[in-house]
């Protein structure tokens, strides 16, 4: 039995490279690895930024991904972890501790105690009221932003040093838009990986099974509540990831970034790319950013032909983009 199982692995990892959606994911990551080299030689330096940005927006949809797509928990107000670690790291930087040994713990620690509470509460409701509440503690997190003047209020808030990583032995320069870009990089593939081990685990099993039938998990003595209220507070923090990322990149944050329409475009990426599959959330990012940056040049009113283009997907394309590229994928003989 042992020879056989050996046997089989080349086979298997042939018909995972076989697949269209991993095949197309592992593509479209190849390609951004090799944009900032690339890019400039085209004369085109402008796509490092764009693609840089459609990272940092893939790692809050792969996030949402985890509770939305494999637990079923619609949260509306899933942006506000953005906000929070972006603000966290642009605060800490404007009271002068540019330290990002002190400063990305501080806010993923913040995200994860915020996703805490706000879990806590929201996994008592179900359906319509835990969308509700999710996003009402959404909006009371950008109304604070919005209030509070020391740190710019509406009007944003400039950071002026990146977060600084001294080795003592050798320094992570994030000043260096090279360097910070292939963190954005690496980041995301250390959350593509991160959910796929807690998707693949028990843990992601009855996180599935809770969706799938809360009932009966807690009928054989599963405690849902907190299997689901644990991957909301990973969820948050991994959102807080991005949200360090984009205040690093964008060196400017604002409360705009936790507002209830950021929360509705990540899960319009979700749904666009596929919900519950692992990279469906990188292919909704790409074609949500790249459709709207296409679309707004040639008009204002962009959402027009965005809207019904995303009401076709949803009718036709069964599983988002990941669907229609499962379909593609070619049947193996058993």
């Amino acid at each position: 039995m042992t020879q056989t199982s050996k046997s089989q692995r080349p086979q298997n990892l042939w018909a995972r490279l076989r697949d269209s959606r991993t095949s197309v994911s592992l593509l479209l990551l190849a390609i951004a690895a090799a944009t900032p080299l690339a890019a400039p030689a085209l004369g085109q330096s402008f796509y490092v930024d764009v693609i840089a940005r459609i990272m940092i927006w893939a790692i809050a949809a792969t996030s949402l991904n985890l509770i939305l797509g494999y637990g079923g928990m619609v949260s509306f107000g899933h942006a506000v972890y953005l906000g929070i670690g972006a603000y966290a790291m642009g605060i800490m930087a404007t009271e002068g501790i540019t330290n990002g040994f002190i400063q990305w713990p501080l806010a993923l620690l913040l995200c994860g105690f915020f996703a805490l509470i706000f879990g806590a509460i929201s996994l008592r409701t179900k359906g319509v009221y835990f969308i509700m509440i999710t996003l009402a503690f959404g909006q009371m997190l950008f109304f604070l932003g919005i209030s509070v003047e020391r740190y710019g209020s509406d009007d944003g808030l400039l950071i002026f040093t990146r977060s600084e990583f001294d080795l003592g032995f050798a320094e992570l320069d994030l000043s260096n838009g090279t360097t910070l870009y292939y963190v954005i990089w690496a980041s995301l593939i250390g959350c593509i990986y991160l959910s796929h081990r807690i998707v693949n685990s028990r843990f992601g099993m009855v996180l599935r099974g809770a969706m799938s039938n809360e009932t009966r998990m807690q009928a054989i003595g599963v405690p849902t509540y907190r299997y689901r209220l644990a991957a909301f507070v990973i969820a948050g923090m991994m959102a807080g990831l991005a949200g360090l990322l984009s205040a690093n990149f964008e060196r400017f944050i604002s409360p705009d970034m936790m507002n209830w329409p950021r929360s509705g475009e990540l899960i319009v990426m979700i749904v666009l790319g596929g919900m519950g599959t692992l990279f469906g959330p990188v292919l909704g990012s790409v074609a949500f950013l790249m459709l709207s940056e296409l679309l707004s040049t040639w008009t204002e009113k962009w959402h027009l032909i965005f809207g019904p283009f995303l009401i076709l997907v949803v009718l036709f394309a069964r599983g988002g983009l990941a669907g229609m590229l499962e379909r593609l994928n070619p049947r193996s003989d058993p």
